[in-house]
């Protein structure tokens, strides 16, 4: 039994569900996000929440039962309140600058790093070492955020690079004389 599958997901005013065609539509104040269904696992749309069940005793249908209900929730979440991941850069001379459509990296390269930002996400540099991904699709935010770490990953010896908030470098000591 799954303990995270076993909870419905609840639906807060101003956000209607619909299931339609083997997609799950949730539309909220922030937007639409649609999810495509498994076959292996029920949806049920009733007085205020979504519920998912395995539809069969499969290994498969309860392996994705845990996981729907988790990607229905992130739906339900990022039509209301939307996602944010906030890195950090570390290091001299390195610094990001917001720029419309753009993302510009100064990372220690010969040349700048331009990072085209889509659409449905929104890209703010509050100073220049701070970078604020936000948008609706809980997926999306995380890849942009992956793609744009992925660049300069933080070292181990003086912790340069880019970092998540939040997130633990493990440190090494240098080399001894």
């Amino acid at each position: 039994m799954s303990r995270i599958g076993k909870k419905a997901v609840p639906v807060p005013a101003g956000v209607t569900a619909t299931i339609e065609g083997g997609l799950l539509s949730v539309k909220g104040p922030k937007g639409t996000l649609t999810l495509s269904l498994a076959e292996d696992v029920t949806y049920a749309v009733e007085d205020g929440t979504i519920s998912v069940k395995p539809a069969n005793a499969t290994k498969r249908a309860r392996s994705f039962w845990g996981m729907q209900r988790t990607l229905v929730q992130n739906l339900v979440t990022g039509v209301t309140d939307g996602f944010t991941k906030t890195l950090e850069i570390t290091g001299v001379g390195y610094r990001a600058n917001s720029q419309g459509p753009k993302l510009k990296l100064q990372l220690g390269y010969s040349h700048d790093v331009d990072i085209d930002v889509p659409d449905d996400l929104d890209v703010k540099t509050p100073d220049q070492t701070t970078i604020h991904i936000t948008g609706i699709d809980k997926q999306k935010v995380g890849q942009l955020a992956a793609e744009i770490r992925r660049w300069r990953k933080p070292e181990p010896y003086k912790g340069k690079g880019i970092k998540y908030r939040g997130e633990y470098i493990f440190r090494k000591e240098g080399k001894k004389k």
